[in-house]
């Protein structure tokens, strides 16, 4: 499968790197710095899963499609917490792999075309100052840690405060396509973000849940 991956991805156009075991994936995303990276949730060694954290809690922005055998409910959101993009089940069609890896390529590409800020870039409401381009959100002036995909949930609604969008489109818009994942992925990410920017996550003020539809920002 491995071969097949690196086969069908080098005859995209696409420059790879393949690594038998986690610590090998490990050693060549720090040295090389892909733009994304497909990673099976049982590698040998180190697991994807411990792949991803580690990865991610060095900063790494790349994204990351998990590749899995396991469907359960549980498998799925532990690779999402880890800051996963995108998680495959085990068996799938090559052209599925490479039309989301596509969309994961063009949503990073969108995200990073501009290296200054504009006046369209920063983004303050409800003690919040987001900046798009910088990738920085301040709250009350100080600096949060948010995972990749976290800032990009926060942002979107943010720029579009009072509006309600259910599950099926923050997948759609923030996510870059049409996920076919759980939609609990969303949840997962609001409840994350509640954790770090409202005083009360129990009783969130910026972060609304609008029951039976979906989620909207408050300013």
């Amino acid at each position: 499968m491995q071969e097949a991956i690196r086969y069908n991805l080098v005859a995209e156009g696409y420059e790879v790197f393949v690594a038998g075991d986690g610590e090998k994936a490990l050693s060549i995303a720090r040295s090389n710095r892909p733009d994304l990276l497909v990673l099976d949730l049982m590698l040998p060694g180190i697991g994807g899963i411990e792949v991803c954290n580690a990865l991610r809690s060095e900063g790494s922005t790349a994204a990351v499609i998990m590749l899995t055998a396991r469907d359960s409910e549980a498998d799925r959101i532990a690779g999402l917490e880890t800051g996963a993009d995108d998680y495959v089940v085990k068996p799938f069609s090559m052209r599925e792999l490479l039309a989301r890896v596509s969309a994961q390529l063009r949503r990073t590409t969108l995200l990073n075309r501009s290296e200054h800020a504009t006046e369209s870039d920063i983004v303050e409401a409800a003690g919040l100052r987001i900046d798009r381009a910088a990738r920085q959100v301040l709250l009350q002036g100080q600096e949060i840690d948010l995972r990749p995909r976290e800032f990009d949930l926060l942002a979107f609604l943010a720029a579009r405060p009072g509006r309600v969008y259910s599950r099926d489109q923050l997948l759609q818009e923030v996510w870059g396509f049409d996920y076919s994942g759980d939609t609990r992925t969303v949840d997962v990410h609001v409840r994350w973000l509640r954790l770090k920017i409202e005083q009360d996550p129990s009783s969130p003020v910026r972060l609304q849940t609008v029951r039976g539809v979906g989620y909207r920002f408050s300013a």
